[in-house]
């Protein structure tokens, strides 16, 4: 009689086999499989004895304990992602922060930005800056409402000679008719709608649908 303790693994491979597992994970129902076999199995004459059988059931109950454990923590989690995504609906209205108002130049190229006002523009400038805060460029504005404008830098300095490759930084100072001072930069903008991709939120900001995993701080 053949013991099942000992049959050769390879044994249990064959695609004829009955019991083969493709993915090479064992489950509560591969455990059972086994342990019916292995009772098939036995020899008669030296049968498994009692404590053997409840060691092998108990370890049964609880892989499957921990099985139906991580099925609901998936589940868990699942929900969880999908609630934090919706709650993100919230903050339409809201004003994001990407964290940087750095644009990348390179030499010769135009760049284009674009700027929120939150406020409306009588007259101001927009300021753009290298790495040491020197500004090279200044850009008048007047006459805007309150809104997100789009701009063009031909990428020269005041100067007009074209400027090296590098980082630079754009930041706007403007007055409402009022006559008070306000600021903006690149990178702030109003969260005008949520879209979602593949279950991924994805905010507009400005003309740009950008993932929540960009925005630095909301407010």
């Amino acid at each position: 009689m053949v013991n099942a303790t000992n049959t050769n693994p390879a044994t249990l491979t064959q695609v004829d086999n009955p019991y083969v597992n493709p993915d090479g994970i064992l489950g509560k129902d591969d455990f059972m499989k086994l342990m019916l076999i292995e009772l098939q199995y036995q020899d008669p004459t030296e049968p498994m004895d009692t404590e053997k059988i409840l060691s092998q059931t108990s370890q049964l109950a609880t892989l499957e304990s921990a099985d139906n454990t991580n099925k609901a923590l998936e589940e868990l989690s699942k929900s969880l992602a999908q609630t934090q995504q919706f709650s993100v609906i919230g903050a339409i209205g809201k004003t994001a922060s990407l964290g940087s108002d750095s644009l990348q130049h390179t030499q010769g190229d135009k760049d284009y930005f674009e700027l929120y006002f939150p406020h409306e523009v009588e007259h101001g400038v927009i300021n753009i800056t290298d790495n040491d805060g020197n500004v090279i460029k200044t850009i008048d504005i007047a006459d805007k409402q309150k809104g997100v404008y789009r701009f063009e830098w031909d990428g020269k300095n005041n100067n007009g000679a074209l400027v090296d490759d590098g980082i630079y930084h754009i930041s706007a100072n403007y007055y409402d008719p009022n006559g008070d001072p306000y600021q903006s930069a690149l990178g702030t903008y109003p969260i005008e709608s949520v879209r979602f991709d593949n279950g991924k939120a994805l905010l507009k900001l400005g003309s740009s649908y950008l993932p929540l995993e960009q925005v630095a701080e909301i407010f």
